[in-house]
């Protein structure tokens, strides 16, 4: 999915701001999306191999290399957009993590699959529901303040939960992140609740 709507999105709003060079396409994301596959698949079914710890970090390289060619430095000035930027290098990080945990003991498993869900996962989810609402409801596609503050809290969740895996004692930061995870998307509730159960601006 995110192959598909964060380039698509960014080429949209850099014709529409006349943001210069758009985003890059071509091979080198089909054989990223390959790799990414590849190395995912190889650590399902043989977890210890060092090949697919190897493999892992090449599919990671691969799709940094990727997310750059995507060119999120310019949409920084508007976070609706930039935070799908965001979300796709969770997912660089947590497969290097995952690599990085089959080849180095001293890296947590646990860091690599709290930076795919809480991270990735959780970061994209909202990025795309905050997203799909404001433009299936008639409002601007801009992050508002309260928009903004609900990615800058499931962006804190996620680097508090990866951050409790190399901690050790980590309830607190195990706690931390549980509060900013429930506040982001508590915060979503309420303030997109109404946004989807009111009428269209053009309706009113």
């Amino acid at each position: 999915m995110a192959g598909r709507i964060v380039p698509a999105f960014t080429r949209n709003w850099l014709k529409k701001t006349g943001g210069g060079n758009l985003p890059a396409a071509g091979i080198l994301d089909r054989v990223s999306s390959g790799l990414l596959h590849a190395g995912i698949l190889a650590w399902a079914f043989f977890p210890e191999s060092r090949w697919a710890g190897i493999g892992l970090l090449g599919a990671a390289v691969a799709n940094g290399w990727r997310l750059l060619r995507w060119r999120g430095l310019a949409v920084r000035g508007e976070f609706l957009l930039l935070i799908l930027h965001i979300g796709y290098c969770w997912l660089v990080v947590g497969i290097a993590l995952l690599g990085a945990s089959i080849l180095w003991p001293a890296v947590p498993l646990t860091a690599a699959i709290h930076a795919l869900t809480a991270g990735a996962i959780g970061t994209m989810v909202l990025a795309v529901m905050t997203r799909a609402t404001r433009g299936h409801t008639g409002r601007a596609l801009i992050a508002d303040r309260s928009t903004g503050l609900i990615y800058a809290l499931v962006l804190a969740a996620g680097c508090a939960r990866v951050a409790a895996g190399f901690v050790a004692g980590s309830a607190a930061v195990l706690n931390l992140s549980g509060v900013l995870w429930i506040a982001a998307y508590g915060l979503f509730f309420v303030v997109y609740a109404p946004v989807l159960t009111q009428p269209r601006p053009s309706e009113t």
